[in-house]
């Protein structure tokens, strides 16, 4: 039942208390990732990667968001988060939370995952645990491979304490004079990148096996060099080496109101991240001596709770090295995306009679009716980059204008674009030089684009544009057409395989006018403000979004039934929050699926016992965005590239456009009812920020939403 107005107006939604923390809710997402690793039903190489994205994203997380609570601290900000800590307060709580999940991982990969592989043939072995045989050959290795790439750094008054880069793995080397006595502090980088970090053993000198044949034996790069050390020290006796990691801020800082040109600040930004900013992580082996372990504290001028140990090997995210394994039985079954039924028929354009039947190209499909993608069910090159292709080659296409936010380095959509460029096509191109982590690849993009006579953009001051979308304008008969495609995911071909994604292709007339006028505010002077279809941030799209909510509300005030269900990465923003925590005091029922980040604290009694949110982490990861309204049964459902975080809603461009096509809102309805139903995926919100997996009844299937969703793509496939 709703609440009484008297009962509502004596709870402050704004109260900390029900807010949850940003940084803990993403420790919980990681900790969500972290769990597939552990989790029995995952394939063994599957856990293996889950384990390399926990370390991915964790040294992202240090690189982002610790260093930018450290920037904070040391500025002197105390302005308290929405659900009421100080930026040092969130230093603290974090590394409590922080450090069981570390030790849990490492524990579980040297206690149990690599007994698993060597039970599988998979031996990644201690340098300590090697035969003579394997010894030898190794030391000749480190003689012609390794030895001559490495560079030794002395530590003393005449060689000061050398720079540690960002993310390099390192070997802290004690060794003593034999003249003096006088013991020595050295440095040596472990070659990442130049050398493989497992490296190989050859096969006559492989780990034997009673009951199974041996697939790979290696040993880790940084033990080879640990264990060779004297020929990077003739002369000395090697006392100690222990190995150590660092991880700088990473976050580039560009005064974009000063800056003549945005690139050339933008590069500049990059040569320094590559060496990187202050250190704001070390990680360390536990059995580092203590005096060891404060010289490299000192050095790096970090205090106790900036350093993580660990049992055994750092740096787990090269573990994602053994994914190239050739051992099907050890992974997921393989997954082809699939070529929708509709588009099977769409051939290369051609000039003949628009009324002609004789083959149809995709722009025939589109002019037919509205068409929804889903990735990577369906497959992004017939369908995206198809798109594009064939405008490219189209004759009767005059321009093509798109966003790029992050694309690939061997991106046939870019190459697309260049032909059509070359084919006096007018292309125009906004790419996003403030893609985090993805500047360099965009800013060489960026430029070969430019070479080739395409219009190129790099964004607006203040906003990144995150929005992704294509406008393709085509002379049909005597009228211009527009086609579109707004979608979730970023026009990248690579993680189309990987991120579950929607797109919508449609020439509704609408939808191409609001496009055109977006397009305009993007790349040049136009200061829209409304717009026919589209919510646009930063526009209008918060506003909206906060009255679809809100309607939903006043449909239960009045007596009806409001329902809301919305999915999406984050949920982030307080006044979002706050309009949802209202809906459901009225009495909506609104179910969310929050991938990472979610701040909204469900559950709780006269606020928010009416919302439900679920998590889902799996072999694909959750990217898609769709917004569901009842609206006294006038459904209305939204897709696109915006979540519910104050970046989204108010410092970025973003899209997200209504389905008007009733049998496609019913099909984004149906993936959002089998997300709902997910027993071997899902995750659901407690009250206290903490997540149960959700199980399955007994005897009763798991109900994994992706095998579902893979099923359903084969059947509308015809296969």
């Amino acid at each position: 039942m709703p609440k009484s107005k008297t009962a509502i107006a004596e709870i402050n939604l704004k109260d900390p208390q029900y807010y949850l923390n940003r940084e803990l809710s993403w420790l919980e997402f990681n900790n969500r990732v972290l769990h597939e690793a552990l989790d029995p039903r995952t394939p063994l190489l599957e856990r293996l990667k889950f384990s390399a994205i926990f370390s991915s994203n964790l040294d992202e997380f240090f690189m982002v968001r610790v260093a930018g609570l450290k920037q904070q601290v040391k500025a002197g900000v105390t302005k308290l988060t929405p659900d009421g800590l100080t930026p040092s307060e969130q230093l603290e709580v974090l590394s409590d939370r922080l450090r069981p999940l570390v030790t849990r991982q490492d524990q579980h990969f040297e206690y149990e995952l690599r007994n698993e592989l060597n039970a599988q043939g998979i031996h990644l072995l201690n340098y300590v645990d090697l035969t003579q045989e394997q010894r030898n050959y190794l030391h000749q290795y480190f003689e012609e491979h390794i030895f001559p790439v490495l560079t030794p750094l002395a530590i003393d008054p005449s060689h000061p304490f050398p720079y540690i880069s960002n993310l390099s793995l390192n070997l802290a080397v004690i060794v003593r004079d034999p003249d003096t006595d006088e013991e020595l502090f050295a440095r040596v980088k472990v070659p990442a990148g130049i050398l493989t970090r497992f490296v190989l053993l050859p096969k006559e000198l492989r780990q034997e096996s009673s009951d199974k044949v041996s697939i790979w034996t290696g040993v880790p790069l940084e033990q080879i060099i640990a264990h060779n050390l004297e020929s990077l020290f003739p002369g000395t006796i090697v006392q100690e080496c222990h190995p150590f990691r660092v991880t700088r801020n990473a976050d580039l800082s560009v005064e974009e109101d000063e800056a003549d040109d945005l690139m050339l600040a933008i590069e500049q930004e990059l040569r320094k991240r590559r060496v990187g900013k202050s250190a704001v992580r070390l990680e360390i082996q536990s059995s580092m001596p203590e005096n060891v372990k404060d010289r490299l504290m000192q050095d790096l001028r970090l205090e106790d709770v900036d350093v993580y140990e660990v049992e055994g090997l750092l740096g787990l995210k090269d573990l994602m090295s053994f994914m190239s394994l050739p051992c099907p039985e050890l992974k997921d079954p393989p997954w082809n995306p699939v070529i929708p039924a509709w588009i099977s028929r769409a051939q290369e354009p051609r000039d003949r009679d628009e009324d002609s039947q004789e083959g149809e190209d995709i722009f025939t499909l589109i002019r037919a009716s509205d068409r929804l993608l889903h990735h990577p069910y369906q497959s992004f090159n017939a369908t995206v980059e198809e798109f594009i292709s064939q405008a490219a080659r189209d004759p009767k296409v005059l321009a093509i204008k798109m966003t790029l936010y992050r694309t690939s380095g061997d991106s046939p959509i870019v190459n697309a674009l260049i032909a059509a460029a070359e084919n006096g096509k007018q292309v125009a191109a906004l790419v996003e030089l403030k893609a985090r982590f993805d500047e360099e690849n965009n800013i060489t993009w960026a430029k070969k684009l430019e070479q080739a006579g395409v219009h190129v953009v790099y964004g607006l001051v203040g906003l990144k544009t995150h929005t992704k979308i294509v406008l393709i304008v085509r002379q049909e008969g005597n009228k211009l057409r527009r086609y579109v495609h707004i979608g979730t995911g970023n026009y990248n071909y690579k993680t189309a395989k990987l991120y579950t994604d929607l797109g919508l292709l449609s020439c509704r007339e609408e939808l191409g006018a609001d496009l055109t006028d977006l397009f305009n505010f993007l790349t040049g002077y136009s200061r829209q403000k409304a717009y026919r279809k589209l919510l646009v941030a930063p526009v209008n799209m918060r506003d909206r979004m906060v009255s679809l909510i809100l309607r939903e509300a006043e449909h239960c005030r009045k007596g009806k039934s409001g329902r809301i269900v919305a999915k999406m990465n984050a949920l982030v923003d307080p006044k979002i929050i706050e309009t949802l925590y209202e809906a459901s005091q009225a009495g909506v029922k609104i179910d969310l699926i929050v991938r990472g980040i979610c701040c909204l604290r469900p559950g709780v009694e006269g606020v928010s016992e009416n919302i439900r949110i679920i998590s889902i982490i799996g072999r694909f990861l959750e990217h898609s965005r769709i917004f569901y309204f009842n609206n006294d049964g006038e459904e209305e459902v939204y897709i696109g590239s915006a979540d519910w975080m104050t970046r989204n809603l108010s410092r970025r461009v973003e899209a997200v456009t209504p389905i008007e096509d009733t049998q496609i809102a019913k099909e984004l309805e149906e993936i959002l009812g089998i997300m709902l139903s997910d027993k071997r995926q899902a995750w659901e919100l407690q009250p206290d920020g903490s997540y149960i997996q959700l199980q399955p009844p007994d005897n009763g299937r798991e109900q994994s939403s992706h095998v579902s969703l893979m099923e359903i793509a084969l059947r509308s496939a015809g296969m």
